[in-house]
């Protein structure tokens, strides 16, 4: 799912520029309403919550998944990939990000979906390890079909 949407979307944005988290969350919630997958308010709804709960977007360091609920701005389930020249800090996290994934998923099963696949694909950073994508492999990725080749050769370990 991650890599077809990635693909449909057009939504895989590498080695970008973003002076703090919010800005880092705007490049791929962009993508998404570029393609039509979310209304502008779901980035709102996104901000509001990190505010409100603290960085839950954070799955491990270096790697966020921002997202909020299918009825904040979800039009069709989607995901959208933007890794950042320079990583951002979260308030109160000691770890930056330099990895986001933003989840838009267009009602509660999509949503939970989404969250374990994400997690599956990342699910171990260990470079010896048998699964898992080391972030260190995407930040390195040049282009769209470098990262599609990554997700897929952590998807066959």
């Amino acid at each position: 799912m991650l890599k077809e949407s990635l693909i449909e979307n057009a939504s895989v944005s590498l080695h970008q520029q973003a002076d703090n988290w919010q800005e880092a969350v705007k490049i791929g919630t962009d993508l998404l309403v570029a393609s039509g997958a979310i209304e502008a308010r779901y980035y709102d709804n996104i901000i509001a919550k990190v505010e409100e709960l603290g960085p839950y977007i954070i799955l491990a360091p270096g790697l966020a998944m921002p997202h909020a609920r299918p009825e904040e701005g979800v039009i069709r389930s989607a995901f959208a990939l933007v890794t950042l020249q320079e990583p951002v800090y979260f308030d109160g996290e000691e770890a930056p990000v330099s990895v986001l994934i933003t989840l838009a998923g267009s009602d509660n099963e999509q949503h939970m979906q989404g969250i374990m696949e994400i997690t599956q694909i990342f699910e171990d950073e260990d470079p010896n390890s048998e699964t898992g994508v080391d972030l260190s492999k995407i930040l390195k990725c040049r282009s769209a079909e470098e990262v599609y080749a990554a997700i897929d050769a952590a998807l066959n370990k």
